[in-house]
């Protein structure tokens, strides 16, 4: 996707398989769902999607944190996701940035544990890395192919067949990282879904009539 800058929106903050998914990505429903998630309920899925909206956020506003190692668009939900799943103490907001700023409440030791870093993989392994598509496939479950459907922190697939591209819903925009890092750029992008849907590339626009949109995903683990 072109590199130009977009305006980052101010605040954090949304279903039917359709046609024209590619066999590889198509798969991931029944991929994901052949082996069972532990699932966190209504309360405990809300705080962790605020954790990843606002930490997703920060990056966009602040500049990514040295603690977000892996840049490209499965690391920035790899991070976002760890991060949320651990415990927030005052040392951990000050190396965030995060003191004074009002944040969601913390998961409970043991189910925070039991999620962090432990995202499936196709050999039947878990572990801390996975790329986009075993991210997808592995670990989340089709939801619908209209972005109107996405809760906050559901993820949309790309599938270009030799690669897969993960964008983040916040709520109101859409983030993520485009892979590249140079100087003066971070890679990191805030999208309106009207600037997307009007994206001259149209390969790239999250509609049900686009071939590469392999639609809306929801992390196993959440309600």
């Amino acid at each position: 996707m072109t590199r130009r800058r977009h305006v980052v929106l101010a605040g954090v903050v949304a279903a039917v398989f359709g046609t024209g998914m590619s066999s590889r990505a198509a798969s991931a429903q029944n991929d994901a769902s052949a082996i069972p998630s532990p699932r966190l309920d209504r309360g405990q899925s809300q705080a962790v999607r605020d954790w990843i909206t606002l930490l997703i956020h920060a990056q966009i506003e602040r500049g990514p944190t040295p603690r977000w190692t892996h840049r490209d668009c499965a690391g920035l939900v790899r991070f976002a996701v760890a991060e949320s799943l651990r415990a927030h103490d005052l040392a951990w907001k000050r190396a965030n940035g995060l003191l004074g700023v009002r944040v969601p409440p913390d998961l409970d030791a043991a189910s925070g544990a039991g999620l962090r870093n432990v995202w499936r993989r196709a050999d039947g392994s878990r572990g801390a890395f996975v790329g986009a598509l075993e991210l997808v496939q592995q670990n989340t479950r089709f939801e619908s192919r209209q972005l109107m459907q996405a809760a906050p922190a559901d993820l949309l697939l790309f599938d270009f067949g030799d690669e897969q591209h993960l964008m983040v819903w916040m709520g109101s925009y859409l983030a993520y990282h485009t892979g590249h890092v140079e100087a003066g750029d971070n890679g990191l992008r805030a999208l309106r879904p009207a600037q997307l849907f009007g994206w001259k590339d149209t390969r790239w626009r999250p509609s049900a009539d686009n071939p590469n949109f392999a639609g809306v995903h929801r992390l196993d683990f959440l309600a």
